[in-house]
């Protein structure tokens, strides 16, 4: 009972035990407030990632393997399994009518099978919206006004010049891959003046170079095709963005001599000598005509919901494993050789993502050290007031206070400051957070300060959101570090010597 009246008296009449209570609500907010802004940037990261790939890839680059009709069809059938696709990764030279060169990630897509895989269709840029985005309040988006033929476009692949009415097949290129267009202040993404009357220049052909590689590794010989612009896919992740180019299956196909076709190949192992009319001795070798499957590099999976990358990658080795036994040609990679790996593990976007996640782990530990601070303030307050109710502590001991009961004073006290600090705490955080963009347009408008830039960053708004779990987490650390604050001078005030105590001057 004395325990809850003395802790109400030092904690409403003394000014220290307040501050130590603000000391926690800072560090607390602090800590929050970065982990919610950078944990919302990771998880916007990562859906971004995911939204072009898909949850598994099974892969065979460069020469691509046969037969993955079957291989779909088979994938399908599971219970996990939303859809499947085939695909195409290779590395290409994209030549703009500027000029200008690229290297750039060439993928190629069956359109609707790749929407149906990762949700294509949500990823073009340029379609038609009803509102603007809350930054563009002069409406400068030149999407509020576009026509729907640049979505359909998009859509199908296909770029239907409007005088003539002919069809051609075309390419999506990432929103940041041609330099066509610039971002404003505000974040919206306009044509660059001087470069086209248009959005992305659908007019201005671009011209696609690959290099197709024969089942030894070597170079068959370059193929080049002209392509129009159909649209621009945005996914929020600049590597892909700025980097990749989705093109027509099919087109790619032939292009990297992956279509099926009829070829000629010479039986190297059994070569046959033959005498000219001059005389001199020549080798030739048997030719024989084969048909060659369609091959891909690439079968993309999506799993249902609920299901796991992870688990939808066990039931994709399994399924693999049955299709290459039922596919024993030497062109079809075993299941020991194959890659099937989740979409954080693909190469190149794995590196990234493990990159900001360490980043993100860095700055909390260091935010945390930081937030020691608190402790050491509750250390020193308690330890400061341990020595001024010395005497006070002698009277209860005097009394009949147990060591138990006078220490818990202390814990109990250290307790109800971290409760104030991280309810003060998380309340400020929440607050800051959800009103983050308002407040960071305020500082820009009245101090001049832009420290989240849509010019240089790829999202145009700060990720606004705490997550219940990692707000438990940091209010429950906050609690527990108020208490080993005063765990210590709990202890000293629990084993002083009363008639010691009671004679403190």
């Amino acid at each position: 009972m004395y325990q809850a009246l003395l802790t109400r008296r030092y904690l409403v009449s003394k000014v220290m035990p307040l501050i130590a209570a603000v000391a926690v609500a800072l560090c607390t907010a602090m800590v929050l407030i970065v982990w919610s802004v950078m944990g919302g940037f990771l998880n916007q990261l990562l859906s971004s990632g995911k939204s072009m790939i898909g949850d598994v890839s099974i892969q065979w680059p460069v020469t691509g393997f046969p037969y993955y009709e079957d291989l779909i069809a088979r994938l399908e059938k599971q219970p996990e399994v939303k859809a499947a696709t085939a695909q195409i990764e290779t590395l290409g030279l994209l030549g703009l009518h500027t000029g200008e060169r690229r290297t750039v990630e060439v993928f190629g897509i069956e359109p609707k099978g790749y929407n149906a895989v990762t949700g294509y269709y949500d990823r073009l840029h340029w379609k038609k919206i009803d509102q603007p985005s809350p930054r563009d309040t002069k409406r400068e988006d030149p999407r509020l006004t576009i026509e729907p033929r640049y979505e359909e476009a998009g859509k199908s692949m296909t770029w239907v010049d409007p005088e003539t009415g002919q069809s051609r097949p075309a390419i999506v290129p990432g929103l940041e891959v041609t330099r066509y267009n610039i971002r404003t202040e505000t974040g919206v993404v306009v044509p660059w003046k001087g470069m086209h009357d248009s959005f992305f220049g659908p007019d201005e052909e671009a011209t696609l170079t690959l290099l197709p590689m024969s089942e030894r590794g070597v170079a068959i010989n370059v193929e080049a095709k002209r392509f129009p612009i159909a649209n621009e896919f945005r996914t929020g992740l600049y590597e892909a963005d700025a980097n990749w180019v989705l093109a027509p299956l099919n087109d790619v196909q032939r292009m990297m001599a992956m279509d099926r076709a009829e070829r000629v190949k010479q039986d190297r192992m059994r070569p046959e000598i033959h005498t000219g009319p001059d005389g001199k001795e020549y080798v030739t070798y048997p030719e024989t005509v084969e048909v060659e499957p369609a091959k891909v590099t690439t079968v993309l999976v999506g799993a249902k919901d609920g299901i796991s990358a992870n688990a939808l990658r066990i039931v994709c080795e399994r399924v693999y494993d049955e299709f290459a036994q039922a596919h024993p040609e030497a062109s079809v990679p075993s299941a020991a050789r194959i890659l099937i790996y989740t979409w954080e593990e693909k190469p190149g976007l794995r590196t990234f993502i493990g990159a900001v996640k360490k980043e993100t782990a860095l700055v909390l530990v260091l935010f945390g050290i930081i937030s020691l601070v608190a402790v050491v303030l509750i250390f020193s307050i308690f330890w400061s007031m341990v020595s001024e109710k010395t005497k006070d502590i002698g009277v209860l001991r005097a009394i009949g206070a147990s060591r138990a009961g006078v220490a818990w004073l202390y814990l109990r006290f250290g307790l109800a400051i971290g409760i104030v600090g991280a309810i003060a705490g998380g309340a400020l955080a929440w607050v800051i957070v959800v009103n983050i963009n308002p407040i960071h347009e305020w500082l820009g408008r009245a101090l001049g300060i832009v420290v989240w830039d849509p010019q240089i960053y790829y999202f145009t708004q700060i990720p606004n959101r705490v997550e219940p779990d990692k707000a438990a987490m940091v209010l429950g650390s906050a609690l527990v570090f108020s208490v080993v604050g005063a765990l210590i001078p709990a202890l000293r005030a629990a084993w002083m010597d009363p008639v010691r105590a009671l004679r403190f001057e």
